[in-house]
């Protein structure tokens, strides 16, 4: 194999490509040059505190900010260029409760499969395959207020599967949930990764880090540490996620002040 080979296969393993992206508001870098691959198939961990910039960088990736500087290619195509070609490809679930709290469970699944321009008899199939795989038990004319939050989470991650996405961006999709719901809801995460979707997540939970094929540490706009979680416990002689976080944040303190 060619080199030339050789790169085409390993980018085609890869369904996300990001390179020294820089993603600014007026002077401020919210992004600040990072580069990362997420490979096909793969729970990729995105994880920082808030405002380290993690919210920003799948903005860009879904195409809904532009960069200042780099280039993000997602199943092959630029981003910038292909907004309109990625859209049936990406599915989006942010930390909040994005469906209509005063419509009904079909209700918001009908409206979601409209996004999509889904024909409305296999919107409503899709949604019921996925209730299944959910094992969601309320009645779909529930009025999607009066759901339990982890119930409603789920019916969220439902609404963001609907069109089948292969690339799936959860943006801290279990923050404030209970202990036994964010273990439900890592369940059907796993799953889904198993059927061969891609999972591109934040959290702020290092026990569900632990889940991810890859994490990627953010703080102040760049990754100060990328590896398997293995891994970064070995880079850092610790014991769990935690104490890696906590150390990588005290050793990139300690190089700022160099």
């Amino acid at each position: 194999m060619t080199a030339a080979e050789a790169a085409a296969a390993q980018a085609n393993e890869n369904i996300i490509e990001v390179k020294d992206l820089t993603v600014s508001f007026g002077d401020f870098k919210a992004v600040d040059g990072i580069s990362f691959d997420v490979k096909k198939g793969e729970i990729f961990g995105f994880l920082g505190a808030n405002g380290a910039g993690k919210t920003t960088t799948i903005r860009t990736l879904c195409g809904i900010l532009n960069p200042a500087r780099g280039s993000v290619r997602v199943d092959g195509r630029d981003v910038s260029s292909s907004t309109a070609v990625l859209k049936p490809l990406i599915g989006y679930m942010s930390q909040k409760f994005t469906l209509y709290r005063d419509l009904s469970i079909a209700e918001n699944m009908a409206f979601a499969g409209s996004l999509y321009d889904m024909p409305p008899a296999r919107a409503k199939a899709r949604a019921a395959e996925l209730f299944d795989f959910i094992k969601l038990r309320a009645p779909q004319d529930t009025v999607a207020g009066d759901l339990p939050g982890g119930v409603r989470q789920m019916v969220a991650l439902c609404a963001a599967l609907l069109h089948d996405p292969v690339l799936i961006f959860l943006d801290e999709p279990t923050a404030g949930a209970a202990p036994r719901t964010r273990e439900d809801f890592w369940a059907l995460i796993r799953a889904l990764a198993a059927r061969g979707k891609t999972i591109f997540v934040t959290t702020h939970y290092m026990d569900e880090a632990q889940y991810c094929a890859h994490i990627a540490l953010m703080d102040r706009g760049r990754i100060i540490a990328l590896a398997s979680p293995r891994e970064l416990k070995k880079t850092y002689n610790a014991q769990n996620l935690d104490e890696v976080f906590i150390k990588a944040l005290g050793a990139r303190g300690a190089e700022d002040e160099r």
